[in-house]
């Protein structure tokens, strides 16, 4: 999938564990371990905002976007 979610990246860079995040942000630990594990079709621009506010960061500090197509021969 070209877009991928660093959000383990900064979990471990603010310190935050998936349960504490979870319930900052007011999702369930299971939709947040969706995002993490990058198997998230969609994430809405509210629950962007609450990760970007709660681990202090920019959206682009979590997320990448890599073309499938390099690398491949």
């Amino acid at each position: 999938m070209p877009i991928v979610v660093n959000l383990d990246v900064m979990m471990a860079r603010r310190h935050k564990g998936a349960g504490e995040l979870a319930e900052e942000i007011g999702i369930t630990p299971a939709n947040l371990s969706i995002l993490k594990n990058n198997k998230a079709k969609a994430v809405r621009f509210s629950t962007l905002e609450a990760l970007c506010k709660a681990l202090d960061c920019q959206p682009g500090e979590l997320l990448e976007y890599v073309d499938d197509e390099e690398g491949s021969p």
